[in-house]
C-alpha cells in the first residue's frame, strides 16, 4: 500500500520527519537550505488549496502534460528545475517554517479530497484526487530524504 496524503498516520509520520528537521540537516543535493525547503514545500501545498497562481507559459504547460504520467509514476529526479514562483532564497525561521508546513499539509488529511479546489494544475494540467495524492507524497517525501529524514 503506497502512502497518501490523505491518511492520518502517513500524515503524522510526514509531520514527525518535519519535526526532526534542525539547522544541521544539510542538503544531499540541490541549492536550498532547511528553512528554504520549509517554505518551497509550503508553497507547492499552497497550489492545491488555490491560494498560489502560478503562471506557465504554453510550452512549458505543455511539457508537463507530456511527462506527466512517468513523473507521477516514478520517484522525482534530483537537481530538478524549480519555477521561480517555488524559489526561496532568504532566511527564515526554521520553527515557523516547519509550523507552517505541518498545517497546510494536515489539510490534506484533515479535511480529506475537498481540501483541494484546484483541478487543473498550471503545470502538470488536468488533475484527479489520486494525481494529488501522488504530487504531494512524491515531493514532500523527496525533500526530506534531500534533508536525510
Amino acid at each position: 500500500m503506497e502512502n497518501s496524503i490523505y491518511s492520518k498516520s502517513d500524515t503524522e509520520k510526514i509531520i514527525a520527519r518535519i519535526q526532526s528537521l534542525t539547522n544541521e540537516n544539510i542538503a544531499l543535493w540541490g541549492k536550498m537550505n532547511v528553512d528554504q525547503m520549509l517554505k518551497h514545500c509550503s508553497a507547492a501545498v499552497d497550489v492545491a488549496y488555490g491560494e498560489k497562481v502560478v503562471e506557465v507559459k504554453w510550452m512549458m504547460k505543455l511539457l508537463g502534460r507530456l511527462v506527466k504520467n512517468k513523473v507521477f509514476n516514478s520517484e522525482f529526479q534530483k537537481n530538478s528545475p524549480t519555477a521561480k514562483e517555488f524559489v526561496f532564497s532568504e532566511s527564515y525561521d526554521l520553527e515557523a517554517s516547519k509550523l507552517e508546513l505541518i498545517q497546510k499539509y494536515s489539510r490534506f488529511s484533515n479535511e480529506g479530497k475537498e481540501s483541494i479546489i484546484v483541478m487543473n494544475h498550471p503545470f502538470w494540467g488536468k488533475m484527479s484526487y489520486e494525481d494529488w495524492d501522488k504530487l504531494m507524497w512524491k515531493h514532500i517525501d523527496h525533500h526530506l530524504r534531500q534533508f536525510g529524514v
